[in-house]
């Protein structure tokens, strides 16, 4: 008889490993505590708008075609994929600048920028292409357990080259001066959960994954992702059960023989953690069976949360770009602000996308769907007057940048901040991204994927490796699944 193993959460990493368990002959079950598969990927119809809630940015394509590879399957079975040229736009106060799609092209613009620069921006490239290629097929797939995990001299000398110690803000200003040049740089890391000099200079791995590899949408939304997912897992045997929030365990021998859910209770031979990390220990586990302690997690350091607007325009908005990120304030301050002094924004960077320009069917005809998001410190409180504070500076801006008043073709508008984080996916402290990528919080000083007390329970996605993002979690769900299946061999 197959091994039953019961997953809580649907999101990338719970149905990443719930497939690959499932295709290795495990009766799998999936508990997700909303009313739509997918986590931080939901989706949302309204007023004939169509909004993504959570990912927008499709980075690593390479990383989705190996897992649909798995199955046998390919993405263009599921969505088709559109390469967006501007990739995006950096807007600062005294220029916007479109980042093309053609890397070359990239090359001209850091070079009329910075004299020099286009040579540096290929040696970084050189240097960022070998750590995506040893950085995402190798390290990131290792479990995180041991130290042993890095004993082969050969991957002591990338993990050196790889520069996993050193930091991403010196790295940067290695090979670029100009403030412009290293925001475009840097900024992919301020959604990794620190400030660039608590950074792994390892992510320069992003830098080509933007840059060189493109972004990329699927058109009809990133849900199309997604349904895909969750069409393999049901072709493999998974089932799925929503609005089904698990509640307990029953424990015996060190062991989880049943999990509680809404009122009922299944047996089970295995558990994952697919919700966040935090809440599975803290809220459903006794304290005696607890990996970490509470002040364990409040002295971790937390990517952000951010204030969303998901909003419809009666109205098409020519200047704006499919994604817009708006520099045209500090930086550096901002960052401070998100990760110091964990206090509101003064003057905050934000970004902004319109899905509407690549894909007809998120919004009707001769409109615009938008969503505004502007990182902030997890935990903050955020009553609706606060959320409006920071709509009106950012709808502020926006309309500086698109020359013509905008706010009164709002026809749809809904907020979405930490509370909501916390309610919707029991977000410890409203975090969106998860766990830093920190110097002292990479591959085995991340919170381990496997329980030190409980036998058959384990953990995957943004809180544990290898770390936060939608590729990484593709990757978390396949490295617990792998490391599970030690278990019944």
């Amino acid at each position: 008889m197959s091994k039953k193993v019961a997953i809580i959460g649907s999101g990338f990493a719970g149905l990443s490993a719930a497939t690959c368990l499932a295709t290795k002959g495990m009766d799998v079950h999936v508990f997700e505590k909303n009313n739509q598969i997918g986590g931080r990927a939901r989706q949302f119809d309204s007023n004939g708008f169509r909004f993504d809630m959570g990912p927008s940015w499709y980075w690593m394509p390479d990383v989705f075609e190996n897992y649909f590879k798995l199955f046998g399957r390919d993405p263009k079975e599921f969505y088709d994929l559109q390469l967006l040229d501007p990739a995006f736009a950096m807007i600062f106060e005294d220029e916007v600048m479109d980042i093309p799609a053609d890397f070359e092209s990239i090359c001209d613009l850091f070079e009329q920028t910075e004299k020099g620069s286009a040579d540096q921006l290929r040696k970084f490239m050189k240097d960022a292409a070998y750590k995506y290629e040893k950085g995402i097929n190798d390290l990131v797939y290792k479990p995180g357990l041991s130290l042993m995990e890095f004993a082969d001299p050969k991957l002591i000398f990338d993990v050196f080259r790889l520069q996993v110690f050193s930091s991403f803000s010196k790295h940067v200003r290695k090979h670029f001066k100009h403030p412009k040049l290293i925001s475009l740089m840097e900024f992919p890391v301020l959604f990794l959960g620190a400030m660039p000099q608590q950074t792994p200079a390892l992510y320069s791995l992003m830098n080509y994954a933007g840059l060189k590899l493109g972004t990329w949408y699927p058109m009809g939304g990133f849900h199309k992702i997604i349904e895909g997912m969750q069409e393999v897992a049901e072709e493999a045997g998974v089932r799925f059960y929503t609005n089904e929030p698990v509640t307990g365990f029953n424990i015996k021998n060190n062991t989880i023989n049943h999990v509680n859910a809404n009122g009922h209770s299944m047996d089970v031979d295995a558990v994952i953690g697919a919700a966040d990390y935090h809440h599975v220990e803290q809220n459903l586990l006794e304290a005696k069976y607890r990996n970490y302690s509470e002040d364990y997690w409040d002295k971790r350091t937390f990517a952000p949360s951010c204030l969303i607007y998901y909003l419809g325009f009666n109205k098409k908005i020519p200047k704006l770009r499919h994604h817009n990120l708006f520099f045209d304030n500090n930086l550096e301050r901002h960052s401070e602000e998100i990760y110091i002094d964990k206090i509101w924004p003064h003057e905050p960077l934000f970004y902004a996308c319109c899905p509407s320009k690549t894909d007809p069917i998120v919004a009707p005809e001769g409109s615009e769907n938008v969503f505004l998001l502007m990182p902030i410190a997890p935990g903050l409180q955020d009553s609706e007057p606060q959320r409006e504070i920071y709509f009106n500076k950012m709808i502020d801006r926006l309309e500086k940048f698109v020359g013509e008043p905008i706010r009164s073709n709002v026809v749809y508008k809904r907020s979405y901040c930490v509370s909501n984080f916390v309610n919707d996916y029991n977000a410890y402290k409203g975090n969106a991204y998860g766990l830093a990528n920190t110097l002292r919080q990479t591959a085995i000083l991340k919170p381990s994927l496997k329980s030190k007390k409980v036998k058959n329970l384990f953990f995957t996605g943004q809180l544990t490796v290898p770390g936060p993002g939608v590729p990484p979690s593709l990757i978390s769900g396949q490295v617990v699944a792998k490391e599970l299946m030690k278990r019944f061999k």
